[in-house]
């Protein structure tokens, strides 16, 4: 599921430079018996099957054997996965062990073996892959150099608690609309300030709860 992923775009080129490292452990080789079984069926009944501890555990004791890493467990009983997280874990010095689950969830006993949980939202998903690559892409793209202008990662959106102003490009005028004037008329300071409010705007409209933590942050910062 990874291949294609890690092999595309700015992640492939990251990777390609050794700018990002992603191993990809298939914690199956540490399955029970000579199937090397990962999961069994709930105990106290239930539908489907619940992944074993052993497998995973192992996986993850064999990573710390060679170094201290930083294990994460993808959950949707983990905190929602946003850029405030992203930028935390951007700055972590150490490897990052992400553990993807399938099937019913993961044995309860799995939780004690890692740092934190993380969550990509409150909806239902056939597995953590997707999710893992989310994350990967959202903090791959913090680390210098993956982005070509880093100046670009101040100004998108959530960065400040605000959506991203309103962006245009050619042509001038379409369909009857036209692009505001202030961004053609070379004035880079009143272009920053439209920008600002244009931002304001789009965020109290579109996210009030974003906009209020915006607010919030305003008044903390002026005191």
């Amino acid at each position: 599921m990874f291949a294609s992923f890690l092999a595309e775009g700015l992640i492939g080129k990251a990777v390609d430079e050794k700018k990002l490292i992603v191993d990809l452990i298939d914690f199956r080789k540490n399955g029970i018996g000579k199937h090397n079984k990962v999961d069994s069926p709930p105990y106290g009944g239930g539908a489907g099957m619940v992944l074993r501890p052993e497998p995973i555990f192992n996986a993850l004791e064999a990573l710390d054997e060679k170094a201290s890493v930083h294990k994460i467990l993808i959950s949707p009983q983990g905190k929602s996965f946003n850029q405030q997280k992203a930028i935390e874990l951007s700055r972590i010095t150490k490897p990052i062990a992400m553990t993807c689950g399938r099937f019913e969830g993961f044995d309860e006993r799995i939780r004690s073996f890692v740092d934190e949980e993380i969550s990509l939202g409150d909806f239902v998903m056939m597995g953590g892959e997707i999710a893992a690559m989310a994350i990967i892409e959202s903090v791959a793209r913090l680390i210098p150099g993956v982005i070509g202008n880093q100046e670009s990662l101040t100004q998108e959106s959530f960065s400040r608690d605000l959506l991203e102003y309103s962006q245009y490009t050619r042509p001038l005028e379409f369909n009857g609309m036209r692009v505001p004037d202030v961004l053609t008329s070379g004035n880079h300071q009143e272009i920053a300030k439209w920008r600002l409010k244009d931002a304001e705007r789009k965020t109290r409209n579109k996210r009030g709860d974003l906009y209020d933590r915006y607010l919030k942050r305003s008044v903390s910062s002026d005191t």
